[in-house]
């Protein structure tokens, strides 16, 4: 049962487009102890499908600009490709560090974002009561 809500809220956050894998990622190593290296792949399985269903819905909402997919896409492979074999060599504690570091990198950024749109529609707000 546990298998099948991280299923789901995984698949919730990745067709609204925030990276379903990052929870899915933590979720399997958390709460299952399914080891680092076996929860990244598991990812990168449950990524084709999910990302095969986001692109279609996106496409037919014309939210895609072709070009600039094409070229990330590229380029993604080759980063996939070097990272896969990274990902091989690291020692599972060193991984969990890194992924780690990566969501708190990612928790900072949305926390700024956050308070930057706070900030700005206070200065907004303050300038239409004068």
């Amino acid at each position: 049962m546990t298998e099948i809500l991280i299923g789901i809220v995984a698949g919730i956050v990745s067709g609204t487009g925030m990276g379903g894998g990052t929870i899915l990622i933590f979720l399997l190593s958390f709460l299952l102890g399914v080891e680092q290296h076996v929860a990244q792949a598991s990812n990168l399985i449950f990524f084709i499908p999910t990302a095969i269903v986001a692109i279609l819905v996106n496409f037919k909402n014309k939210n895609i600009d072709t070009q600039l997919a094409i070229l990330i896409s590229v380029f993604g492979i080759l980063g996939a490709i070097i990272g896969a074999n990274i990902s091989i060599h690291i020692d599972v504690n060193i991984l969990k560090k890194c992924f780690g570091i990566f969501l708190a990198m990612i928790a900072i950024h949305e926390i700024y974002t956050i308070f930057k749109l706070y900030k700005k529609k206070y200065k907004n707000s303050k300038k239409e009561r004068k």
